[in-house]
């Protein structure tokens, strides 16, 4: 009896290991895109903010 319900329990248990592995997976997937989304602004706004002192520098008093 035990071994047919070890059998039966594999493909299910298989199937949480799968199921926590593509967890896994979206989660480090959102991270790195939240992670180039923070980046990527990060860098437009540090290039506004020296395209404004650069503009104030050469601007005519």
């Amino acid at each position: 009896m035990s071994d047919g319900a070890e059998a039966t329990e594999r493909p299910e248990s298989k199937r949480r290991e799968r199921k926590a592995k593509d967890g896994e997976w979206r989660i480090e997937r959102g991270v790195a895109i939240r992670a180039a989304f923070y980046i990527f602004g990060t860098h437009l706004f540090a290039g506004f903010v020296w395209l404004l002192f650069h503009l104030g520098e050469h601007a005519h008093k």
